[in-house]
């Protein structure tokens, strides 16, 4: 059993963020509220060639908070949890504080 994923060339590996169900104070939320699609970066491989032959990295590193597209990623089970993989460039942005 795996119990790292190193990506390879310019996928990157993304755990989503689950969207609070309640507030600080104790209010449910329904479950309609609008959600913010995104989730943090676990892996990142070392990036692709160009065509010159020299590697490209890839612009994010293990940490950031991303955001998703609503579609796209591959699916990838290790162990109890579930992440999704990415190309570098199908990441929409970095969300900051």
């Amino acid at each position: 059993m795996a119990r790292r994923l190193i990506p390879a060339f310019n996928r990157i590996l993304v755990e989503k963020m689950l969207p609070p169900s309640k507030t600080n104070s104790g209010i449910l939320l329904p479950e309609k509220t609008p959600k913010l699609n995104s989730g943090k970066v676990v892996a990142v491989g070392p990036g692709a060639r160009d065509r010159d032959g020299k590697l490209v990295p890839v612009s994010l590193k293990e940490g950031d908070t991303v955001l998703l597209p609503e579609y796209g990623g591959t699916e990838v089970k290790l162990g109890e949890k579930e992440y999704l993989l990415y190309r570098d460039e199908d990441i929409l942005g970095t969300l900051h504080d």
